[in-house]
């Protein structure tokens, strides 16, 4: 038998996947909608999280809960995201030491310098995504980054699904009950340098990564 804050948030769900409340209306208050539904306002707010995490609606600090417009699906491949049109990015430069995990991923020692680049894209006024690059410093750039950084021999990239930090929740304006796709990728040059060191954080309601595999035809002779 389904619980309570389930079946409120199937009646809601099938209110907005309808048409009945459209894209951007403002839900009744939390105090309302939890006395029309018979229930205690920490249920009606458990029912509200599953859409919030589904993200079917959104809920503005000291506005109210919304119906989320259509999201525009984001895909990540080659290093870069898509698409990629309509974007304004806001880029914050901090110079630090390298401690904790950035050592071994920048293969560094402890309190090299660093130029952290956090970069904030938005698409209209849509949070788009959050990013994070450490360099050497040694080796920043003349200009403001935008990778994936030239001269790079190699790519790895880490891929995970987590829930968002409180400064990523707020970044995006996401619930902290939604998951989010974090991508770690560290690239090296011929000699194996590491010369950046990139997080990307994306909404996990309308991101997804795409990778491809290239087979030379020596490979392919082989598998025969």
């Amino acid at each position: 038998m389904p619980s309570l804050r389930h079946t409120i948030a199937a009646d809601l769900r099938a209110r907005i996947t309808t048409g009945r409340l459209k894209a951007g209306a403002r839900l009744p208050s939390e105090p309302q909608l939890a006395a029309d539904y018979k229930v205690s306002t920490p249920t009606l707010r458990n029912a509200l999280a599953l859409l919030q995490a589904e993200g079917l609606i959104e809920k503005i600090h000291g506005k109210g809960n919304f119906v989320r417009r259509p999201l525009r699906r984001l895909t990540y491949t080659e290093g870069r995201l898509t698409p990629d049109v309509d974007l304004h990015v806001t880029i914050r430069t901090t110079n630090l030491r390298a401690r904790g995990d950035l050592i071994p991923l920048l293969k560094v020692r402890a309190r090299t310098p660093l130029t952290e680049f956090l970069c904030l894209a938005h698409q209209g006024e849509r949070p788009h995504s959050l990013a994070r690059v450490y360099v050497p410093r040694d080796l920043e750039p003349a200009e403001l980054p935008w990778w994936p950084r030239p001269g790079r021999a190699e790519t790895r990239e880490l891929v995970t699904a987590r829930l968002p930090t409180a400064e990523e929740a707020s970044a995006l304006r996401l619930s902290t009950s939604l998951a989010v796709l974090a991508i770690t990728r560290v690239s090296a040059d011929i000699t194996g340098r590491v010369i950046e060191v990139a997080r990307l954080t994306l909404p996990g309601d309308r991101a997804e990564a795409l990778f491809t595999t290239h087979h030379t035809i020596e490979e392919m002779r082989m598998e025969r």
